[in-house]
């Protein structure tokens, strides 16, 4: 059973970084906490270890369970920790999408739009949200 394992390696290895380079350049560039700590991409973490990830804008925070060393499917990553990120964290940016534009639907069936069409939407667009500038 392992006791410690470098903390780019259990990122990647529990699914928290897609590459084990990506992590590497995470805890390189100070994103990364131990116990409230910036480390290096070599540090040796260990079970109860309390790790703050900085990724995408949001700060995620876990809790080490398991040691692992090669990555492993999403099942059983999931089991390597405990998620303790705040939810007002992961809802932090649907309060500014709050009154914004929805998703913009076509109808089932129509495909892609063309270039024509294409143009004819972003010209629309682009009359929607800078006419407000013109009207003064």
């Amino acid at each position: 059973m392992l006791e410690k394992v470098r903390i780019d390696k259990w990122l990647w290895s529990v699914r928290i970084f897609k590459t084990r380079t990506l992590a590497s350049t995470h805890v390189k560039g100070g994103r990364v906490k131990v116990n409230e700590k910036v480390i290096k991409a070599s540090y040796l973490v260990q079970r109860g270890d309390t790790v703050i990830v900085n990724k995408n804008g949001f700060n995620f925070t876990f809790e080490v369970v398991d040691l692992i060393q090669k990555r492993v499917g999403a099942p059983i990553a999931q089991k390597c920790y405990i998620d303790h990120t705040p939810e007002d964290e992961l809802n932090k940016f649907s309060d500014w999408f709050v009154g914004k534009r929805g998703v913009e639907v076509r109808e089932k069936g129509t495909g892609r739009p063309t270039k024509k069409e294409r143009r004819e939407i972003d010209d629309f667009k682009q009359d929607q949200f800078y006419d407000w500038d013109d009207s003064e």
